[in-house]
This record gives structure tokens, sequence and C-alpha cells, in this order.
């Protein structure tokens, strides 16, 4: 018997090409969200404080045992203070503050350090990149430039701001080829929303 003889593999046809086209989209991946440990501990800390002696002083005069000194003090202090006393009005005006803040603690994501990564319909695992690293990569690859001497890279959500310092080379050469090589970098991370990116060209200062 004869062995069969080995055949180079057949290029991909269009069958390949329609199964890579169809794979899924990315779809947008949302901010990350803090657990505001800090806000959370703070105020439970304050309601435990406050309400935890007040709760026992009431469940105490429930069970027919007299109101404590010091709340009778302060109701006597409530009654005998006048609505629009500065204390009161002062009193009103920070929990007034200290509730708005607590609802846009609760309403808001935080963590602005970190910009969300592009995702498959099928991955349930979400990852991001700290804006620092964002930095880092961009300013390696601005360095990488021929001309460019240095660099400071500022991130943010939605916009990059490059200051670059040329010490050879026109620097209209040098700003297009910073575009470019910018713009594959922030392309090559994978980001959910892109950012975009501004680049600032000059010479360095004459001594």
């Amino acid at each position: 018997m004869s062995a069969a003889p080995n055949r180079p593999p057949e290029p991909a046809g269009p069958a390949s090409v329609e199964a890579a086209e169809a794979e899924p989209p990315a779809r947008p991946a949302r901010r990350f969200w803090s657990e505001r440990r800090v806000p959370a501990v703070l105020v439970a800390a304050a309601v435990l404080i406050t309400g935890g002696p007040l709760l026992y002083d009431i469940v105490a005069v429930r069970a027919d045992r007299p109101a404590t000194e010091w709340r009778r003090r302060l109701a006597d202090s409530l009654d005998a203070t006048a609505v629009g006393d500065a204390w009161v009005v002062t009193g009103c005006v920070a929990a007034v503050l200290a509730g708005v803040c607590l609802v846009v603690l609760a309403v808001t994501p935080g963590l602005r350090g970190i910009l969300p990564m592009r995702r498959r319909e099928a991955e349930q695992l979400r990852a991001g990149i700290e804006r620092g690293a964002v930095g880092v990569v961009l300013r390696d690859r601005a360095l990488a430039v021929s001309g460019v001497r240095t660099v400071r890279v500022s991130v943010g959500r939605h916009r990059v701001r490059v200051l670059a310092e040329s010490h050879f080379r026109d620097l209209d050469v040098v700003r297009a080829d910073l575009d470019a090589v910018l713009d594959d970098a922030v392309g090559a991370l994978g980001l959910s929303r892109r950012p975009s990116v501004t680049v600032h060209a000059h010479r360095p200062a004459k001594r």
C-alpha cells in the first residue's frame, strides 16, 4: 500500500472569510462602578452614632421608663429655638448638602481613572486600563518618532493631549508622524470609547 502524498493546505475559501466577517461586533462597555467604601462607612457610622442612642431612649420611654436627661434638654432647646435661627439654617443647609452628595455618589459610577475596553457579545469578562498606563504607552510610542526628544501626555476620558518637543526635523512633519503613530496606538489599545488625540509640537526653549 502506498501512502497518499502530502498536500499543501488549501487557501481559505469564501466560507472561512464569511465566518470571520460573521464574528459578533464589539459592544460598548460601561464604566466601572466604585465600591464607595469610605462614604458607606461614614454614613453607617453617623447613623449608628446619632440613631442608636435615640432609638434606645424611645424604646425605654415606651417601656414606661423616664426619658434620659440629654433628650429632655434637646427637646427643650429645640422648642425654644426659632425656625429662622442661624444654627437651624446652618444645620438644614449642611443636611441638604450632605444629602445631595450622597445622591451624586449613588447615581454616578466613579472610578474615573479606569477606561473600559471593548468586549464581544459572548464575552462575560470586563476589562479596563488605567489612564496612567495609557499615557505611558502613548508616551513610549511618541518617543520612538524621529526628532522627538521629550513628550508629555495627558489622558482624559474623551481626549488625549500630547505635547512634544522636537529638536530637529520640520515641526509639521513631526506632528504628522505623531498623529499617525498615536492614532494607531490608540486603536491598538482596544478602548470602548476611542478618545480624540490632540498633538502639539514645539522647539526647545533657547538658552
